[in-house]
């Protein structure tokens, strides 16, 4: 783990952020999307056979199998059902607070010129939920849910197979809870077996079996995001996603954390959990002096030995793992501003003083108790959150993310149409359009 003091920060951040291109993985994606749009479902099963655990005959899933994996899974992990039904009822319930949000109207801007909005779901919207050594079955509920309540026509799963045909027997079930939390039938969510690059182009194109979707949404590996990028624009995205992050500011005060002791072991709990995801994931700290530091780095040391993913969290520690010691407050704000922080913790005293001052982060954790791993999975918020400095420029995945906001006009004979129309014939005839000119011009009545 690297330690500085806040001085040095802008030379470290700096050559931290120096990225090439992956140009191999671009190359290989490319291949795949030419494939898919040319040969569509065959491609798809293709790529499976070469990529994945099986290649099924079948890419759609019955809704059946869903409720089925359900079923089995409230068989033998009650308690775990119980917690995914818990988060999936505190994401309904955020994402419609959410959604009430957006609202319509119009606006008479000037006597005869009544400008207005409305706001619209999109009709088809995919999740992509990867498989890998870490099924992600609590994103099916954080991507799945916000569609839904959006107001989602259509919305469609897919995920890899496994070696059975169908894909992770949670992330099943985590569909079956999406649905029965958010009361829809069966009929309005579809599911995939589908993984990889080769999901995202069947998606965006639509296959012989593969919808075509308007947006597609939902974590992926690099072979998933370079293809989320490449053919943005042909298909809406939500971002693209890069290494996990947490930035966690102390001040060393203790107060919301029971004493400094508790403070030490809480700031290397978060760092460690962070860590423990991959080799990439980064793991920050801004603390007020070395002598935190220390008690950090051992506690993280003690904690480390009883971790099962002990390997990858001292490799993720070992090559991002950052803490930088700051000289006032103003300093630390700077330094998280820059950062941009896909999760921001404030474990300081009087937390709430910050908050106005923090700009840039995906999700904001105000005091000690509000772990990061609260918005991961069960308090409501969602964990589909903007990496890689992002956060400078976009939040976290929501409800508006299946929403779009469009605009109306309404004209009525009076000054303010005339004013409208009168300005928008000089500036046209001005630009060079003489046609859009000749448009304003005949609307011109007498009185």
């Amino acid at each position: 783990m690297k330690i500085i003091n806040s001085d040095e920060f802008n030379i470290y951040w700096k050559n931290q952020n120096n990225h090439k291109e992956d140009t191999k993985t671009e190359k290989t994606v490319k291949k795949i999307i030419a494939a898919v749009r040319k040969d569509g479902d065959k491609a798809v099963q293709r790529f499976a056979s070469k990529f994945d655990k099986s290649s099924p005959d079948k890419l759609e899933v019955p809704f059946t199998e869903a409720q089925k994996a359900l079923e089995q899974l409230r068989a033998n992990e009650t308690t775990l059902v119980e917690a995914l039904e818990y988060s999936a009822r505190n994401i309904m319930l955020f994402s419609k607070k959410q959604r009430e949000q957006f609202v319509n109207f119009e606006f008479e801007i000037d006597k005869g010129l009544v400008t207005g909005q409305r706001i619209l779901p999109i009709q088809r919207a995919a999740v992509y939920i990867p498989g890998g050594r870490f099924p992600l079955f609590s994103s099916v509920l954080m991507c799945l849910i916000p569609a839904i309540c959006a107001g989602v026509e259509e919305v469609y799963l897919s995920s890899p197979p496994a070696k059975d045909g169908l894909p992770d027997k949670k992330i099943l079930a985590a569909a079956a809870i999406a649905a029965n939390a958010c009361g829809i039938s069966d009929n309005k969510l579809r599911l995939f077996a589908i993984g990889g690059a080769q999901a995202v182009a069947a998606l965006c194109f639509g296959t012989e079996t593969v919808p075509k979707a308007d947006v597609i949404a939902g974590p992926g590996n690099k072979y998933v995001a370079a293809a989320k990028r490449i053919l943005f624009g042909e298909v809406g995205i939500d971002f693209i996603a890069g290494p996990t992050d947490i930035l966690i500011i102390s001040d060393n005060s203790g107060e919301s954390a029971d004493g400094v002791e508790k403070a030490v072991e809480l700031i290397a709990a978060d760092m460690i959990g962070q860590a423990e995801h991959d080799p990439d994931a980064r793991a920050r700290a801004l603390v007020p002096n070395i002598e935190i530091v220390e008690k950090i780095k051992a506690a993280i040391d003690r904690r480390l030995k009883d971790l099962p993913a002990e390997k990858i969290a001292r490799a993720s520690l070992d090559n991002g793992g950052l803490i930088i010691i700051y000289q006032s407050k103003e300093e630390a704000v700077r330094i998280a501003n820059i950062i941009a922080p896909e999760h921001l913790e404030l474990q300081t005293e009087n937390a709430d003083s910050w908050v106005p001052l923090l700009k840039n982060y995906g999700s904001l954790f105000i005091g000690a108790l509000c772990a990061e791993v609260l918005g991961d999975y069960s308090a409501g918020i969602n964990h589909t959150l903007p990496t890689s400095t992002s956060a400078r420029f976009t939040g976290g995945l929501s409800v508006r993310h299946f929403l779009k906001t469009v605009t109306t006009l309404r004209c009525a004979l009076g000054e303010g149409f005339e004013k409208a129309r009168n300005a928008a014939e000089i500036i046209a005839r001005a630009e060079g359009l003489e046609g859009h000119a000749k448009s304003a011009e005949a609307r011109m009545f007498n009185d």
